[in-house]
């Protein structure tokens, strides 16, 4: 039993991580919004990330594909390499990391298009398809791997907004992966959706695993429970307690994280 304990131990060792974070900090203006977060997130497989408001999980998502670039006066120090390379470095390109680490956001934000064109959108501006043709499969395949080709496929050309929320939110899921990413960041996806799109948005979101890695911001303990393999729990700007999902909400090793779970405070 000690040999195979020892095996699984150096599988788990030798797992390369897909994003290393380490000793990540941000500032806006003088407010320290991060300190020193290190957090490494692995291939296919979810990690949520939860804490009370305001504790720096939406702020550390957003450094992830640098969209911290476009708040004034924000500051990231620390390191973030994605399959080995900074992605803060100067020569890379910020349109081309965010097309592959893709990001949906709290509210369903389709644009003011129609459904078809939501989904084209990127691959047009990438150039991803070299035709008619391949755009229209690259938007159907999209669509399908969102969960929403049977709700739409005969109104591919209607507007995304007439959507339902839920609807909404698998478009602009859609939208992430029409641009072929490798990750996807999720802020909040389920808190503006009804119970009911909630599930849909979860089952679809377990699927994605398979040929995605996600990341995922919840204030959802349950949420965080049901589809993530890793979660991290962040508190005033810091990581308290990263682990196996089951673990920490079992047995977290601190006791804030015991708090924030059983709901002493947050």
């Amino acid at each position: 039993m000690q040999m195979l304990a020892d095996i699984a131990s150096t599988d788990t060792a030798e797992k390369n991580a897909m994003i290393e974070a380490r000793d990540v900090s941000v500032f806006y203006d003088n407010k320290q919004a991060l300190k020193d977060v290190s957090l490494d997130v692995f291939e296919n497989e979810i990690t949520s990330l939860i804490g009370p408001s305001g504790c720096g999980k939406s702020t550390f998502l957003r450094c992830l594909n640098r969209m911290n670039d476009t708040v004034a006066g924000c500051r990231v120090e620390g390191t973030i390499l994605l399959d080995g390379e900074d992605i803060y470095a100067s020569s890379v390109d910020e349109v081309l990391l965010r097309a592959r680490v893709g990001m949906v956001f709290q509210k369903p934000n389709p644009f003011p298009k129609s459904i078809y064109d939501n989904v084209a959108y990127g691959p047009r501006i990438h150039g991803l398809a070299k035709d008619k043709d391949e755009l229209d499969d690259l938007v159907l395949t999209s669509l399908e791997k969102a969960g929403l080709l049977k709700e739409v496929r005969d109104r591919l050309n209607a507007s995304g907004t007439g959507l339902s929320g839920g609807q909404q939110q698998r478009l602009c899921i859609a939208r992430a992966l029409a641009v072929q990413p490798d990750i996807i960041l999720m802020d909040e996806p389920c808190s503006a959706l009804d119970p009911i799109a909630t599930a849909k948005v979860e089952e679809l979101i377990e699927e994605l695993r398979q040929n995605y890695t996600i990341i995922i911001v919840t204030h959802s303990m349950q949420q965080a429970a049901r589809i993530s393999q890793k979660t991290a729990f962040f508190h005033l700007g810091e990581i308290v307690e990263v682990g196996d999902t089951e673990q920490l909400f079992t047995s977290p090793s601190d006791e804030r994280t015991q708090g924030y779970i059983t709901g002493r405070f947050g």
